[in-house]
């Protein structure tokens, strides 16, 4: 395990050696990380289900696949 030494909290004059995992310890990060990205990715799929919903995109795919039916091989 390795440690760091760092100033006391309780006093001015002395110094500790503490583990480095407990000073660097950001698990509460990761979580908040993906709720983030699940938040942003949620509001990416709504955004794509309105796009592709709508009546131009709709228009668009029903006749980029009647051409592809209709071509003579």
């Amino acid at each position: 395990m390795r440690t760091i030494l760092v100033r006391n909290p309780l006093s001015q004059r002395t110094w500790t050696l503490w583990p480095r995992e407990l000073l660097d310890s950001d698990d509460g990060m990761s979580t908040a990380e993906y709720a983030i990205g699940t938040i942003a990715a949620a509001a990416f799929a709504a955004l794509l289900y309105t796009i592709v919903t709508g009546d131009s995109v709709l228009s668009a795919l029903t006749s980029l696949i009647e051409r592809a039916i209709s071509v003579d091989f």
